[in-house]
């Protein structure tokens, strides 16, 4: 049975965890990893343990423990639903799983600012994952920097074995249904 990895690609706000819920509820053999909820949970019970400065490696460890366990221990697809934003980052972390024998599929979430800043006006999510932003404005705001700075986030073609890309939200359920379609024949 060939196994994949889905990377969702996209700044705050655009979909990418409820994506991949939604995903996981009509595909059985999925196991969704969600670096905000591990980050969390470092700020819950761990925050003396954060860093003052500079990448939170804690998150990241953590991240990387339960993905070798789930890489070895399962016999699940994994859907890895953080922002993903960095393609120098995103290679590294598509080169592990092809090395490990996964297929690969990129979801990019290229929804217009507009959007994203009406979602965060009527958003109720926790923002208990941050450690250096206090608002979600901040964060898009911060993503746009960074995506000026580097050019382009959005992936290559050649960067997975598959590509999709949501422009707008009524392309969520013809995503989800075509890479259903490749799991199935796999």
């Amino acid at each position: 049975m060939k196994r994949y990895v889905i990377l969702t690609v996209g700044k705050t706000h655009s979909g990418k965890s409820t994506f991949a819920r939604l995903l996981e509820e009509k595909q059985e053999d999925i196991l969704v990893i969600d670096q905000d909820n591990h980050a969390e949970f470092i700020n819950t019970h761990y925050k003396r343990l954060l860093p003052e400065e500079g990448p939170n490696t804690l998150k990241t460890a953590i991240t990387q423990s339960i993905v070798e366990y789930a890489v070895k221990n399962t016999k699940s697809h994994l859907i890895l639903c953080n922002s993903n934003l960095g393609r120098n980052s995103r290679s590294r972390v598509l080169e592990y799983y092809h090395r490990e024998g996964f297929h690969s599929i990129l979801v990019y979430f290229n929804l217009s600012d507009v959007l994203l800043q009406e979602r965060i006006a009527c958003s109720a999510r926790s923002t208990k994952i941050f450690r250096s932003a206090s608002t979600f404005t901040e964060v898009l705001n911060r993503q746009n920097q960074d995506s000026v700075k580097q050019n382009s986030f959005s992936p290559n073609k050649g960067e997975a074995d598959c590509l999709f890309t949501i422009g707008k939200p009524m392309d969520v359920p013809v995503v989800i249904d075509k890479i259903i379609e490749i799991l199935k024949f796999e």
